[in-house]
């Protein structure tokens, strides 16, 4: 109706003359003329798209998934916006008047039969007034009841079938959508790591603490203090890093100032190191951070993951292993192209298999090796993880081993 209205004003103004409702002519002409200005406000107004989305979706019965979210974002897809926009109101506009208008003029025509003299009023319908044509108006009044209903039925089955055709997302739509999904995987991916690596690192360790505590709870009451004190300190440290983690899952509460910072390998790994051999473990360590100083010089990001690496195949040794671990880190120097000096940190840590038939056997493709590797992807380098055989070829006198090479650019810093 506003755009009617306003099309009603311009004829008006045209010197067309007389009132748009009162001449057929007139009202075809105001409805000509608002067409086009419904087109055009659709393409002004990227609103549109999700105002006939929804519409859409509550009348026509179409599926969410076949129509586009949010506003049109280019001129391409508010045109096909404004193509069902006014087709929307085009057809919407001929249905209302058909609706005002049949009905009464239906109920008149089944009436005739019972209105006696007052049928032969100036109706204009002098026809259905005398003889046969009596009856035969009730059955062209239910014949117009239903035209509408059939016009009705149609008129919602075409914009049905065309709103996916023209409300339905575009390719950019769809790549945004599929960036926001990418975006959403990679979040969800990164939580996974998190809690996987920490929590259950922790569980391994404190596991075999209290198992060690417990075989040896009356010959050795100083180590079984040690156990303990071990299994406090790795289940509060796990504490804080749980809840790090699931402040990602909230709003805002990733940059919160009492968030427990994420371990590193310059502020963690000797403490990682004095828990893994606090469960019993025969770990030998040999550390090479460089010239220059420690590992505080690595950038933060690459001590984060180099951290986790450590931590996931510590964890491994830990559940699997069946003998002393050896693990070394080093920072090596490496020649890019054109000679250019680069620096990547190596992890390598091996220990003994386990046999093949004990319940402990290590098996490959877990989710903590998928995780390593997609740590050390995100930041371009690799992990290889598996067994070795031994000097006499057989897998039983092998060792398993995992190497990551993780790059740092121009040199730790």
């Amino acid at each position: 109706m506003p755009y009617f209205l306003l099309a009603s004003v311009l004829v008006g103004m045209l010197g067309q003359g007389g009132n748009s409702f009162s001449s057929l002519r007139l009202l075809l002409l105001a409805y000509a003329i608002a067409l086009p200005m419904a087109a055009v406000s659709a393409l002004l107004f990227p609103l549109a798209r999700p105002m006939s989305a929804a519409a859409v979706r509550a009348l026509c019965g179409v599926p969410g998934e076949r129509l586009a979210r949010g506003p049109a974002r280019t001129w391409a897809t508010r045109g096909r916006a404004g193509t069902w926009w006014t087709l929307h109101l085009g057809a919407g506009a001929v249905l209302s008047g058909l609706s005002l208008a049949v009905p009464p003029m239906a109920l008149v025509l089944m009436a005739m039969p019972f209105l006696g003299e007052r049928r032969r009023a100036g109706l204009g319908m002098e026809w259905f007034a005398r003889g046969a044509g009596v009856y035969a108006a009730v059955l062209a009044g239910l014949a117009l009841l239903a035209l509408l209903a059939l016009c009705a039925a149609g008129a919602g089955a075409l914009l049905a079938r065309a709103a996916p055709l023209l409300l339905g997302p575009s390719t950019a739509d769809r790549l945004a959508a599929a960036e926001e999904r990418a975006a959403d995987l990679a979040v969800r991916n990164r939580l996974a790591r998190e809690l996987h690596d920490a929590v259950g690192h922790a569980l391994s360790a404190v596991t075999l603490q209290a198992a060690a505590a417990r075989r040896v709870l009356d010959d050795d009451p100083g180590f079984v203090r040690e156990a303990l004190a071990a299994i406090e300190d790795t289940t509060r440290r796990t504490v804080g890093e749980l809840d790090a983690v699931l402040g990602l899952l909230r709003d805002g509460d990733a940059a919160r100032p009492d968030a427990a910072p994420a371990p590193t390998l310059a502020a963690d790994l000797e403490g990682l190191l004095a828990r893994t051999r606090a469960a019993g473990t025969v770990l030998t360590v040999r550390q090479q951070p460089g010239p220059g100083g420690g590992w505080d010089r690595l950038p933060a990001i690459v001590s984060r993951e180099a951290y986790r690496i450590v931590q996931e195949g510590l964890s491994n040794a830990l559940r699997h292993g069946a003998g002393p671990v050896e693990l070394r880190i080093a920072v090596r120097e490496d020649s890019g192209p054109g000679e250019e000096k680069t620096h990547e940190l190596e992890i390598d840590m091996t220990n003994p298999r386990s046999p093949q038939g004990s319940r402990a056997a290590r098996t490959t493709g877990g989710r903590g090796l998928r995780g390593t590797a997609e740590r050390a992807a995100l930041l371009g380098g690799s992990v290889e993880a598996g067994p070795e055989d031994g000097p006499d070829g057989g897998p039983e006198a092998g060792r398993w081993r995992l190497r990551a090479v993780l790059p740092i650019g121009g040199g730790a810093r």
